[in-house]
């Protein structure tokens, strides 16, 4: 079947998150392209920052993505507001959290998921009917590579990611005869603050790390600024992808989870390891 085009500048878009990073790499990227924006976040000081440096119309809505109604609240907002069809749902908004299973604390788990994973489905649930009653347009869901690829010390986040990667895939093939599609997107390491943001209750490998020294080094691993991410995930969107990979290592990492399954770890640790070495390198210059 070919794909579908669907062109996203001068179009409206939906985007939660956006108050940094991706979100607000997607914002601000469409918004120069000519779209009507409407922003959402739980961080009321970073959205009014994203809405400052936008440059056309744009509906700002603080709002808790795990909250279902207030996501119901807020679609009907911008059902009202949409000066023409909405062109792409962006369920976008994520948080992090770095455990062992051993000493995982239930609690963050549960704030995690309800973020990365239920925010997802309270955005699709609240926006798929005003995508299929006008038979257009694209939900594009924020999944990671650690939705391809278990991690250690991740089993919160790669549980959620992979569950939003099976939500929207089987949404995807629901969705199939109609105008509107269904899109992953999964980032590699992208320069945000999620790692700064994120919960930590210790060091999970026991090397004495403090929460600050571990968000740095994540950050200087990163290998793409939210603004090429933005470029990335939008590109795909407009070329009918259902699936993006955001990032050199975003394909590494789904390169190595086809060619071995089960053993793909060995190969990454190694890789992780020795972008630590150059970047602690780099820290020390």
């Amino acid at each position: 079947m070919p794909r579908t085009t669907r062109p996203l500048s001068g179009h409206p878009v939906m985007i939660t998150g956006a108050a940094s990073g991706i979100g607000r790499g997607l914002a601000q990227l469409l918004s120069r392209r000519g779209s009507p924006v409407a922003i959402a976040d739980i961080d009321a000081d970073g959205l009014k920052q994203t809405a400052a440096g936008l440059s056309g119309p744009v509906l700002t809505r603080v709002l808790d993505v795990a909250d279902a109604a207030d996501q119901l609240a807020f679609a009907d907002e911008v059902r009202a507001w949409l000066p023409a069809p909405l062109a792409a749902v962006f369920n976008n908004a994520g948080v992090a959290v770095s455990s062992s299973v051993l000493d995982a604390v239930p609690a963050d788990d549960e704030w995690l998921r309800r973020i990365n994973f239920d925010g997802v489905v309270n955005g699709t649930r609240a926006f798929l009917p005003i995508l299929v009653e006008q038979n257009s347009g694209a939900i594009v869901n924020t999944s990671s590579v650690f939705g391809l690829a278990g991690m250690p010390y991740q089993s919160a986040y790669c549980g959620a990611k992979f569950a939003v990667r099976g939500f929207t895939d089987a949404l995807r093939q629901e969705l199939r005869g109609t105008g509107v599609s269904a899109v992953t997107v999964h980032p590699g390491g992208i320069k945000t603050n999620i790692a700064r943001n994120g919960r930590v209750r210790k060091d999970p490998e026991g090397k004495g790390r403090t929460h600050e020294q571990m968000a740095a080094e994540f950050e200087a691993i990163a290998m793409t600024t939210p603004e090429k991410a933005a470029e990335i995930i939008c590109r795909g969107v407009e070329r009918g992808k259902a699936r993006i990979l955001v990032g050199p290592d975003a394909y590494l990492f789904d390169i190595l989870t086809r060619v071995s399954p089960t053993h793909y770890f060995d190969v990454l640790a190694v890789v992780m390891g020795a972008a630590r070495g150059r970047a602690a390198k780099g820290a020390g210059r």
